[in-house]
């Protein structure tokens, strides 16, 4: 596996990152643990706290230069790429003020003279984290499991090395000392065995179903605890008492941020019947407004996609769906480099790519639904369940919707998004176990129990 920095809007080399030996993987295996006995695991949260503000000072003082890192490696238009360190400072501030509180110690009332729950760090965590939010994904795992007191460990994406390598200078330099959060440039091969390691105690994964899978399996064979967010194939429900506009809006921003490239982007798209040519209008008119072009420049709305590869594969799901019935009601497509011009395919049916599959990519899948309960058997009908938006001016009704639907979180009338004071994970295909919020900083610890008689 070769760690490189190539350009997606010209496929051109910039960097490349040496991968790391066996002996170089347990030095810094070593060095986790040494952090975490000797240092980490002993000091307060509140001085955990500290350290994880000194972070989002840097987040936000130097922002544009982190920014130009994630575009230059994965492409993301450069307000976009603004708009996650923005996010992951936020996150920082967050957890430092409310850490405390949701790791202190619970009393619970019983007959004996005293009992109580404690939240003890595990010791060190292995990320493994996906490309298309390089920091973000870091962040969203990492702090809260920082706080905490865990160490870290990132094997990253091979296309964005130097946005892990500065994730870890920013830790280095605001802690003072090497070794709470290190970056692992490492084989493949050599990730079943940092996962069988004794000073590996858990495994946080954020990816495609198929790594969930391995490293799920891996976790489970090393009794190991794990956090999985896989994929997913949201669906955005459009009923016939909505704000046509502005679903219309909002949905085509969702669906074509990051050049489509989301987890918890809007993918299938399902509108009741009255008003589903009134909203595929909608839909071409918000999309013909983007602009397509250079991530650096700041009026682009779409970027390149990430690499050839995932052009490549998006392409054959699209082409593989057409020929299976899909109709093409906004034409688009593989442009130069890496460019993918949005698509928007109807008479989506079973069997198809587009139906069953999650298109990683500016594509939407239009559904028609012909009434409420149709709606939620088209997004249940899923093997993902990770989020899904509903938008009606009868928010009971949504809301009676919302519970009805397979999926890990629900907005009414906006998009899916992820927020630290919310957790945030899926079902089905789309793992399990949360992410950010009190729910989420409680994975990676010991809930132990203590009770005087």
């Amino acid at each position: 596996m070769l760690f490189q920095t190539i350009n997606p809007v010209n496929n051109q080399l910039v960097e490349s990152f040496s991968t790391l030996s066996d002996d170089d993987v347990q030095k810094k295996l070593n060095l986790s643990k040494k952090s975490f006995y000797d240092f980490w695991k002993d000091i307060t949260t509140e001085e955990r706290a500290i350290y994880i503000l000194k972070i989002a000072q840097n987040l936000r003082q130097n922002q544009a230069f982190y920014a130009s890192l994630i575009t230059l490696e994965m492409g993301k238009p450069i307000k976009q790429s603004i708009a996650e360190i923005e996010k992951c400072a936020w996150l920082c501030e967050y957890f430092a003020e409310y850490a405390a509180k949701f790791l202190q110690d619970k009393i619970i009332k019983t007959e004996y003279q005293k009992s109580y729950v404690r939240y003890e760090p595990l010791g060190a965590i292995l990320g493994i984290m996906p490309w298309n939010f390089p920091f973000w994904q870091v962040f969203r795992f990492g702090i809260p499991a920082a706080l905490a007191g865990n160490v870290l460990l990132l094997k990253p994406a091979p296309n964005v090395p130097q946005c892990s390598l500065a994730i870890e200078h920013l830790f280095d330099e605001a802690i003072g000392q090497k070794g709470i959060f290190q970056t692992l440039f490492a084989e493949i091969k050599q990730i079943e065995h940092i996962i069988q390691h004794p000073i590996i105690k858990g495994i946080a994964l954020t990816g495609s179903d198929r790594a969930g899978a391995s490293v799920a399996a891996q976790a489970g064979a090393a009794i190991k605890k794990c956090v999985l967010e896989l994929g997913g194939s949201d669906a955005f429900i459009v009923l016939d008492d909505a704000n046509l506009e502005k679903a219309a809006q909002i949905g085509v921003q969702s669906r074509m941020n990051n050049a489509g490239q989301t987890c918890i982007a809007a993918k299938r798209f399902i509108v009741l019947e009255k008003v589903a040519t009134q909203f595929t209008e909608l839909l071409k008119e918000n999309i013909t407004k983007l602009k397509i072009g250079d991530p650096a420049l700041t009026e682009t709305d779409i970027g390149p996609m990430a690499r050839p590869d995932l052009l490549d594969k998006l392409e054959v799901q699209v082409n593989q769906s057409i020929a299976k019935g899909a109709t093409i009601l906004f034409d688009g497509g593989r442009m130069n480099y890496n460019y993918f011009k949005p698509m928007i395919l109807g008479n989506v049916q079973p069997g198809m790519p587009a139906y069953q599959e999650e298109l990683f990519g500016p594509v939407i899948s239009l559904f028609i639904a012909k009434d409420d309960e149709e709606a939620i058997f088209i997004t249940n009908d899923s093997q993902y369940g990770l989020g899904a938006a509903i938008w009606s001016a009868n928010t009971a009704r949504a809301e009676n919707i919302a519970k009805q639907l397979e999926a890990g979180a629900i907005v009414i009338n906006d998009f899916v998004k992820s927020d630290p004071r919310l957790p945030f994970g899926g079902v089905k295909r789309s793992g399990f176990g949360r992410e950010l919020a009190e729910e989420g900083i409680k994975e990676f610890v010991n809930i132990k129990m203590i009770v005087i008689h």
